[in-house]
């Protein structure tokens, strides 16, 4: 994906499996299909019954699992993370899944998707009980609340730890006899669960379902934790629901387009926001082109509902890392010089409309309008598929300030000068909920839409720990 949010870092992937004879193959290839959501790190936990084993590095998934590693992790359930780090820092010490060893608790392996927005408040709790944390994550925050749990069952012991968290968060815990799932009461981060044969498989997004040869089965509800053992599945609510909050960016930009969340497929969703666009953008062009890869559905929707037609006019070098791993602006700036190329025979000397899925900073908008316009472009009019990005993010996107957000400080006509196109247009918050159309009633139909709006679905922290706002949507 290079759309203008690479300015937003990713979220993490999750994949688990239980009960196959060639589990670390199969996670290994899970995670394959889930690394879009994180490249900094990846790791595999496996157990055979019996123990715990575990492989982690910093890197992508080929760069980590060679097939002996792979051969060495043997056991019948795994469960797998593929990293980009929300909170917390880099190395790897960070890199998910983690393996704690308890003599209360016994073993458990824990990997996290999203952010818990009291995490510093609650680590700062458990150091003055005796607590010392061997990581920068909030995902280590959980792993001392359950051994510091009352007594009972191990699953008893997480869910009373998972009462104690607050914000985004996609839980998979495993022992020796277990794998456990978890979301948060809002459903900030979608996991879904699948069938191979006899045995059980969980991720991310379903796409790794297909790769693997899983039949997915359905959704983890909101507030629901899921045990699954050699004698099957079994669920049990933690946490009554308080309105479904999906993050509205797994839609417009984080999950590949072949995924499903709550039934609906995220190409046909960002199609539909393309067209949408183009109803509300009602612009006069020769060409409509996408940035890649993430905005192309929304290109093509917006194509077929505006009768222009559709061409590739930018072409992406798949062989250079994303401009957000790069650690200053100058060299994100770079970046997308390498990264992409306009396609001079299609855009010279035409008007052409640029969509994108979402403005961040506007580096990368402002160079790619740039280039188009010294191929020849007579006029470059931007197009995005989603509303203004006025506000952070704390659930697990990398957008802690609104100073660092162009939209937080400026309006629509100076961003349109700032990044030099012709014209801007964003879908409107309305557009938005219509175009993605989830199942749910409710103002925001089931999704968390704070980037846009400023109401967040859970109280925020601020960095000493105070609440500084609470809204409900």
């Amino acid at each position: 994906m290079l759309a203008e949010i690479r300015g937003l870092n990713e979220e993490c992937g999750l994949f688990g499996i239980w009960g196959h004879e060639e589990a670390p193959q199969l996670t290994y290839y899970g995670l394959h299909s889930l690394q879009h959501r994180g490249q900094e790190g990846a790791g595999m936990v496996v157990t055979d019954g019996e123990a715990l084993r575990a492989h982690k590095a910093e890197g992508l998934v080929n760069d980590v699992f060679s097939q002996k590693i792979i051969e060495d992790l043997k056991g019948k359930s795994a469960i797998g993370h593929v990293r980009y780090a929300t909170a917390g820092g880099g190395g790897i010490a960070n890199v998910q899944p983690f393996l704690f060893n308890s003599q209360t608790v016994g073993s458990f392996a824990l990997a996290h998707n999203g952010n818990l927005v009291n995490a510093a408040s609650l680590k700062n709790q458990l150091e003055m009980q005796g607590s010392i944390f061997q990581t920068t994550s909030d995902t280590e925050v959980l792993a001392h609340l359950i051994r510091r749990s009352g007594t009972g069952a191990f699953k008893d012991r997480v869910k009373q730890a998972i009462s104690l968290v607050e914000g985004a968060y996609a839980f998979l815990v495993m022992t020796e006899t277990d794998m456990l799932v978890a979301v948060d009461p809002h459903g900030l981060r979608p996991v879904s669960i699948g069938r191979l044969g006899k045995a059980y498989v969980v991720a991310s997004e379903t796409c790794a379902f297909d790769l693997v040869g899983a039949e997915y089965i359905r959704d983890v509800e909101p507030g629901e934790l899921v045990i699954i053992n050699d004698e099957g599945l079994h669920s049990e609510l933690f946490a009554v629901s308080s309105g479904r909050a999906m993050c509205s960016m797994e839609y417009i930009y984080f999950s590949r387009p072949d995924s499903n969340i709550d039934g609906i497929n995220v190409h046909t969703a960002r199609k539909s926001l393309g067209k949408r666009l183009a109803m509300e953008a009602q612009i006069e062009a020769d060409v409509v082109t996408g940035v890649p890869d993430s905005s192309i559905s929304a290109a093509i929707g917006f194509a077929e509902a505006s009768g222009i037609p559709y061409e590739m006019g930018l072409i992406k070098n798949r062989y250079v890392g994303r401009t957000f791993i790069q650690p200053s602006q100058s060299l994100r700036e770079q970046g997308v010089k390498m990264k992409l190329a306009p396609v001079r025979g299609v855009v010279e000397g035409k008007r052409v409309i640029m969509v994108d899925d979402s403005i961040v900073r506007g580096t990368t908008s402002r160079r790619i309008v740039n280039m188009l316009k010294e191929a020849g472009a007579k006029e470059v009019h931007v197009c995005i598929s989603s509303p203004p990005i006025k506000n952070p993010c704390f659930y697990g996107i990398d957008t802690s300030s609104k100073e660092e957000l162009i939209a937080g400080r400026n309006s629509v006509e100076e961003i349109r000068q700032l990044i030099g196109a012709d014209s801007l247009t964003f879908l409107s918050v309305e557009g938005t909920i219509e175009a993605i159309g989830r199942p749910f009633e409710g103002e925001y139909r089931g999704q968390c839409m704070a980037c846009f709006t400023g109401k967040y679905p859970t109280e925020i922290y601020t960095m000493d720990d105070h609440p500084y706002e609470k809204i409900k949507q």
